[in-house]
């Protein structure tokens, strides 16, 4: 008797899938809640529904995936390793690949500067790995990180993390992390904006390391990324950040850039942090750094390896499979130059979404670099605060995106109160599928206002 596989895609409906989930997943899970749809393939920045509905992607795992969904070199590379005889699983055990895997990955940073750690499959535990570094290489304890960051969920990097949400409901987080403010072109923390409000943010962190009176004792890390992704799209001013670059230095302070979302060219450049001329003393890479699999890696200035053998482990830091993928992605990134697609495509979109906001007053603001783009969602109807800005709308922001999935099309909504729609579409994205883009998103905008605002 033949064994036939079972094919688990049937003539079901997207109902039939999300109520069994439902039934048998977690109360945690959040996107279906938001995207309701059971996904049978997918290729490029398309996605196929078990109905055959076809959505454009412009979420890709939330930029994991940044070759778009089964690119041909990808799935090659997969295929190699399978028929190579290549053990899955080699823990921190090297192998001609992971060694190329390694020299390829090592070759964005300056030459001969940098070494790299291995972590758990996740941004989270690369988070986690970067600040026991730090505490390991200084011997000190606090951590300063940023209001509007997000570095994971794990119990330390949830503690360095802005967003309460997550955080009301769970007591005795990581201790000794100080939040500041980070620089907003649209909401100034300080209440000022513009180029005004840069400079005091600049000067405060220069004062706040430095006053001996601050009530804060030297930290072993700052920890911030370059655009924060979840925090709703916000772009670090260049003299902000190379000033937080000097004052580190000066003062024997770990230096560390989460990119996880950022990097890997979706900012125009190879890294975000790129756009300052800065170095890190520890960059944390995942998401897209696997090619589209599991994988967590830490970029560490030579000198700042203060590990002993063992400091760090993680069972599954030797994924082969992702360590191909993610050989095979960044040689497509380099040959096909996608920093520079990414940014082509970046300025035609935040063009084009500039122009819907004369158009259409609940658009605050339009921001970003390259692939990464917030339109920060507001209600205009009410009175502006002391620097122009509306207050946000969070509610038509959720129907926005509602109206978005109606019109095929995904996105995901960051920043305060969720009121920011956000772009992180994969990098291959064509000029063709960027129009469709717009088409689709000013249909959902226009409907989403005659349902909240008629």
């Amino acid at each position: 008797m033949t064994n036939t596989p079972v094919n688990p895609i049937n003539q079901a409906t997207n109902e039939y899938y999300l109520t069994r989930q439902n039934e048998m997943e977690s109360n945690v899970r959040s996107y279906p809640r938001k995207l309701p749809l059971a996904i049978a393939k997918a290729q490029g920045c398309w996605v196929t529904d078990v109905e055959g509905n076809e959505y454009l992607d412009c979420l890709a795992g939330a930029g994991t995936l940044a070759l778009g969904h089964n690119h041909p070199d990808v799935i090659k590379a997969i295929q190699d390793v399978l028929a190579s005889g290549l053990p899955l699983h080699t823990l921190d055990l090297t192998t001609p690949l992971k060694d190329a895997f390694t020299e390829e990955l090592l070759s964005f940073f300056p030459k001969g500067e940098y070494r790299l750690q291995f972590c758990g499959p996740s941004g989270a535990d690369g988070t986690e790995a970067a600040i026991k570094l730090a505490k390991t290489y200084t011997g000190r304890g606090n951590v300063i990180s940023f209001s509007g960051g997000y570095h994971g969920m794990t119990h330390g990097s949830l503690s360095m993390t802005g967003n309460l949400n997550a955080k009301n409901t769970v007591q005795n987080l990581m201790a000794g992390v100080q939040f500041m403010p980070y620089p907003h072109e649209y909401r100034c923390p300080l209440g000022i904006g513009g180029e005004a409000g840069v400079d005091a943010l600049t000067y405060y962190f220069e004062n706040f390391i430095e006053d001996v009176e601050s009530g804060v004792v030297k930290p072993a890390a700052v920890i911030l990324e370059a655009i924060q992704g979840e925090g709703g799209v916000v772009t670090a001013p260049v003299k902000w950040l190379q000033k937080i670059r000097e004052v580190t230095k000066k003062h024997g302070i770990v230096l560390i850039l989460d990119e996880v979302q950022a990097g890997f060219c979706r900012s125009g450049k190879m890294f975000a942090f790129e756009h300052a001329g800065i170095e890190p003393d520890v960059v944390v890479m995942s998401k897209a750094v696997g090619g589209s699999l599991p994988l967590a890696v830490l970029a560490i200035k030579k000198e700042f390896d203060a590990w002993q053998p063992a400091g760090h482990t993680g069972t599954f830091r030797g994924n082969q499979l992702a360590m191909a993928t993610g050989y095979a992605s960044l040689k497509v990134m380099k040959e096909q130059n996608l920093a520079q697609n990414a940014q082509q495509r970046g300025d035609f979109l935040q063009a084009e979404l500039k122009k819907l906001a004369q158009q259409f007053g609940c658009i605050g603001n339009v921001r970003g670099k390259g692939l990464m783009i917030g339109i920060e969602i507001v209600d205009e109807r009410q009175p502006q605060d002391r620097i122009g800005a509306y207050p946000a709308d969070g509610v038509l922001a959720a129907e926005i995106q509602k109206a978005c999935f109606k019109h095929k099309l995904l996105l995901e909504r960051g920043g305060r109160g969720g009121n920011v729609v956000r772009i992180l579409c994969p990098l291959i994205i064509t000029q063709s599928e960027c129009e469709e883009m717009i088409k689709r998103f000013t249909q959902a905008v226009q409907d989403a206002l005659k349902a909240t605002r008629s």
